[in-house]
């Protein structure tokens, strides 16, 4: 009888096992090669990605006074609890991921899967590298070793730099199975291409400090060739408008658009776009929304308004507290004041590039989730005017040649203008963008502005005995949205130089690097923290402390 029941409880439980030889530690939930789908596993990556980005960018923005800095010292800001995210998610889940999908898209032969997996193992490690240096990575996916140690930050970009050959030769295999979802490029490979040949270019500019002779090589290289990003390549993860769950819309408008407050402004940024060259960006009204469009004489409003500039800041001539007297409404660099009754009043992120409201002087509060843009945003990740910055500059401090850096400053100028234009044309709010420029006389009175603005530059740059600032100065500005790559540039070359300080004359150590955080610290017997923010990674090697870029 025994044996009966026995028998029809393994014909019942083959529905479900190819045998009865079970072994019930296995978790009948889990995921595993047999059952797991590269293409889910493909789209996690990517999605992954796009926050393990943001993460970064948006601490590179604040620390280069893109927006505000909310804190009154730098060690406050960047514990070693801040970056906690960035670790799990870079680690736990997307080289995890990598790790995994790899030998299932090896064995089915699903070449373009690990391209785009391979670029964005690549872009991961650069990320680690350039926020932490040293970093855990030859023993870090490996499951039985609890205790990784560290890889030196140059191991890491060169690893990196293998990654983008390799993907290459997956994106342009002449076979290839399936066809992975793809949030950036729609499986145009050509484009994925290119990428990678522009991030090869980072990966030289970054080393120019350290191989000046190699860089030169390897830009040359890829000069030459012509096949990195251009207009229309551009590298963005581009959001929807839905707002249902999960909210598809890009964080800093369902942030903000829904309710107000949100993020401050930097009283810094907003100066650099509307007075300090005497008139305004072109780009000012794209980037900002003025929700009024006179400033405030309320002190509980704006504290900063009743208050005389410190003393570092009247000693440098820095602006303080608001830009000018036209409703440019944000905070200085490391203001910690608290937060009052101003969420509609404050100036609030624009249409470009996370498709809110075009500033065409309606002045109106933003709590209106059908406004501008919707919410269509972007994250822009790499784009074509990148390129030409990151030229301009290699040809300035590589190569000596002014000439060339400014046909390449102004073109990376001409292509970012064109870029922002073209977004917001395309978005839910362009009715805002064509009714401004009618009244004005057409959209030609844009394209003017940008002529303008062009040649003033232009200008500049010829009598300028600092280029390399120009060319910063416009590639920062340029790289609103994108606080990777200006934390770099900042980290790099010191530009734009003379930046807005902290409200306390010794805010401490500006982060050349990021503590190591609690999540690696605790779990590692190996880790061994760093000696504090002023760590350096492997390719700066500028002069130490906060001196070089302030």
């Amino acid at each position: 009888m025994k044996k009966y029941l026995y028998s029809l409880l393994c014909a019942g439980t083959m529905l479900f096992a190819s045998s009865c030889d079970l072994d019930l530690l296995d978790n009948p939930n889990a995921v595993t090669a047999e059952t797991a789908s590269p293409d889910f596993l493909l789209n996690r990556i990517q999605l992954d990605y796009k926050d393990f980005y943001q993460g970064i960018s948006n601490t590179g923005m604040s620390l280069t006074r893109m927006v505000n800095q909310g804190s009154a010292n730098y060690e406050s800001a960047y514990t070693t609890a801040s970056t906690n995210g960035w670790w799990s998610n870079s680690y736990a889940n997307i080289l995890a991921d990598i790790a995994f999908l790899e030998p299932l898209a090896v064995e089915g032969g699903l070449e373009r899967h690990l391209g785009i997996s391979k670029t964005i193992k690549a872009m991961v490690l650069f990320h680690l590298a350039d926020v932490y240096g040293d970093v855990p990575y030859s023993e870090a996916l490996d499951a039985s070793n609890f205790f990784p140690k560290v890889d030196s930050g140059a191991s890491i970009y060169d690893a990196a730099y293998g990654l983008l050959e390799e993907a290459e030769a997956h994106f342009t295999a002449t076979t290839s199975s399936g066809s992975p979802n793809d949030y950036f490029y729609g499986n145009n490979y050509t484009k994925w291409v290119r990428l990678t040949n522009t991030l090869k270019l980072r990966y030289f500019l970054n080393l120019r400090l350290i191989d000046q002779s190699g860089s030169s090589a390897g830009i040359s290289a890829l000069v030459a060739e012509d096949n990195m990003l251009k207009a229309g390549d551009d590298f963005v993860f581009r959001f929807g408008t839905s707002n249902a769950n999960p909210d598809s819309r890009h964080p800093n408008y369902s942030g903000t658009y829904t309710s107000g407050g949100g993020t401050y402004m930097s009283t810094y940024y907003m100066w650099h776009l509307t007075e300090e060259k005497g008139f305004d960006d072109p780009r000012a009204r794209f980037y900002f929304y003025r929700q009024v469009l006179v400033n405030s004489t309320n002190v509980d409003e704006i504290e900063c308004i009743g208050q005389i500039a410190p003393p570092h800041y009247l000693a440098g001539g820095f602006i303080y507290c608001l830009p000018g007297e036209r409703g440019y409404w944000g905070r200085d660099h490391l203001d910690p004041d608290g937060i009052p009754p101003d969420g509609l009043k404050r100036t609030m992120w624009g249409i470009y590039p996370v498709a809110g409201r075009f500033d065409d002087d309606s002045a109106t509060p933003v709590n209106n989730p059908t406004l501008g843009g919707q919410g269509a945003g972007i994250y822009p990740i790499m784009t074509a005017s990148n390129v030409d910055f990151m030229l301009a500059e290699a040809a300035l401090e590589i190569d000596g040649d002014a000439a060339t850096a400014k046909e390449y400053l102004l073109s990376g100028i001409q292509k970012h203008m064109d870029y922002v234009t073209d977004f917001a044309l395309s978005s839910a709010g362009s009715g805002d963008v064509t009714d401004y420029y009618s009244e004005l006389g057409g959209m030609d009175v844009l394209d003017d502005q940008i002529a303008d603005y062009i040649d003033y530059v232009s200008s500049e740059y010829d009598g300028a005995s600092n280029k390399m600032y120009i060319i910063g100065r416009e590639y920062w500005i340029g790289l609103f949205g994108n606080g990777v790559e200006a934390y770099n540039l900042y980290r790099r070359t010191g530009e734009p130089g003379n930046m807005q300080p902290g409200l306390e004359q010794d805010p401490g150590n500006f982060p050349r690097s990021f503590l190591y955080p609690n999540t690696y610290m605790v779990t590692n017997t190996n880790a061994v923290q760093k000696s504090g923010l002023d760590a350096q990674v492997f390719w700066d090697n500028n002069a130490a402390g906060n001196s070089f870029i302030y």
